[in-house]
């Protein structure tokens, strides 16, 4: 099973308040938070976007413990290396380690260093990505384990400006190595893009992010969080999923 540590963002609950609001019409037209393209994307963004009919991998992300900082410390203050290995060995097991005092630092310490960490790692479920290409235009639709997250987003290819089936827009902004979102996971460059906005008229609104990073390897993720409303009807949904071109 392949891993990746990735923590994928994904909208706070404070815009849930914002698009219930809606539906009594006391927010007005927000703007569609485009941001310009970066110069020179147009080559990167289609050698990391799928293609119609690509097989794409979901991706889910789990829990695992890091002791890094654990095995630093208990070293830095001369603690037992039998207490540690022990400590280490109930971790990979997937217990949770017990205190013991011969590693030398204070029992609240220990828990302070036991640190849970996000990873990113394949299902096993594979799918075809319903995605057609009309004109300049990538249109994305709706599979069984999509639950309708990415039915109706449109990217256009010329301006890279991502489309939402709410009515709102947004243009791309760049990930580099020094921004990424996790420096475990082994990031060479991207594209992301954050979209809000809200209409009382409608009942519209949408809080959203997409992300497209380009791994080593010709690997690639792909993940899409939003919140939204659509004429009156809240709907949370996310999708992650990697594949290689």
């Amino acid at each position: 099973m392949l891993a990746f540590g990735m923590r994928a963002a994904r909208p706070s609950l404070q815009p849930l308040l914002a698009l219930v609001a809606l539906v009594t019409g006391t927010l007005s037209v927000a703007g569609t938070a485009s941001l310009p393209a970066p110069g020179g994307w147009a080559a990167r963004l289609g050698a990391l976007l799928p293609q119609p009919g690509q097989i794409v991998q979901f991706m889910e992300q789990q829990p695992r413990l890091t002791l890094v900082e654990l095995q630093r410390q208990v070293t830095r203050v001369g603690g037992s290396p039998d207490a540690l290995r022990a400590v280490m060995v109930s971790a990979a097991k997937g217990e949770k380690p017990a205190y013991d005092e011969r590693l030398g630092i204070t029992r609240g310490e220990f828990e302070r260093y036991l640190v849970f960490q996000p990873i990113l790692s394949a299902t096993g479920r594979v799918l075809k990505l319903p995605l057609s290409r009309e004109g300049n235009r990538l249109r994305f639709g709706d599979a069984p384990g999509l639950g309708g997250v990415l039915r109706g987003l449109v990217l256009d290819l010329t301006t890279g400006e991502l489309r939402t089936p709410e009515g709102f827009a947004t243009r791309p902004r760049p990930v580099s190595v020094t921004t990424a979102p996790d420096r475990t996971l082994d990031i060479r460059g991207g594209f992301e893009w954050v979209i809000k906005g809200n209409s009382p008229v409608t009942q519209n609104g949408v809080n959203g992010q997409l992300q497209l990073l380009q791994l080593g390897g010709g690997q690639v993720i792909f993940s899409y969080y939003r919140l939204s409303m659509l004429h009156g009807i809240i709907n949370e949904g996310g999708v992650i999923f990697g594949y290689t071109r």
